[in-house]
């Protein structure tokens, strides 16, 4: 059987997890400690999908941060899905989450299948209590409501919350991606 090759993006702002889900997605393990990520890091791992179909995603985790814009958008190209990645405690990586799928789309040149994803849903559960806290805190309503407004923008979209630390959800949101990207036509 011919083992199907997926590029895929993982993009968001800087420290919303996007390292970490890759990391723990990989089973490096999950670092509580910051390292930006400088231009891109890459990752290629084997999944088995139902109905027989092998399948090597290749992750490319986008640095967040303004300054490397430019040197991003070469890694859109043929780009076949993305995981849109905002923090859960972070309202401004949520809020800039249609700025991302613009650049995505802009760049790899079609409206490619989505994964938005809500991370840090750990420290969430940690800070609903604290009321300083609660302004910055993304429920999970509005991650489902922004997932309906990407798919309204003409893109396949689906909502996951994780978390990179616990390891929720992590391996669903690539296998989602997957799913998605093999619905459009990715085995061609």
């Amino acid at each position: 059987m011919v083992t199907a090759l997926f590029k895929v993006v993982l993009m968001g702002d800087g420290s919303v997890g996007k390292t970490s889900l890759r990391r723990t997605y990989m089973g490096e393990g999950f670092k509580a400690n910051y390292m930006i990520t400088i231009g891109a890091d890459f990752a290629v791992k084997k999944m088995e999908l139902s109905g027989g179909h092998d399948v090597s995603i290749q992750i490319w985790d986008l640095a967040g941060q303004e300054h490397f814009k430019s040197v991003r958008s070469t890694f859109y190209r043929g780009a076949q899905g993305a995981l849109a990645v905002y923090s859960t405690v972070e309202r401004s990586s949520y809020d800039n989450i249609p700025n991302w799928l613009d650049e995505c789309w802009n760049n790899a040149g079609k409206k490619i299948p989505i994964v938005l994803i809500g991370n840090k849903i750990d420290l969430r559960d940690q800070f609903k209590d604290n009321p300083v806290m609660q302004q910055t805190l993304v429920t999970t309503e509005e991650g489902q409501a922004l997932a309906k407004r990407i798919e309204d923008r003409g893109a396949h979209a689906s909502f996951l919350e994780t978390s990179a630390k616990t390891g929720t959800n992590v391996e669903a949101s690539f296998l989602e991606l997957a799913i998605k990207i093999l619905e459009v036509g990715g085995l061609r």
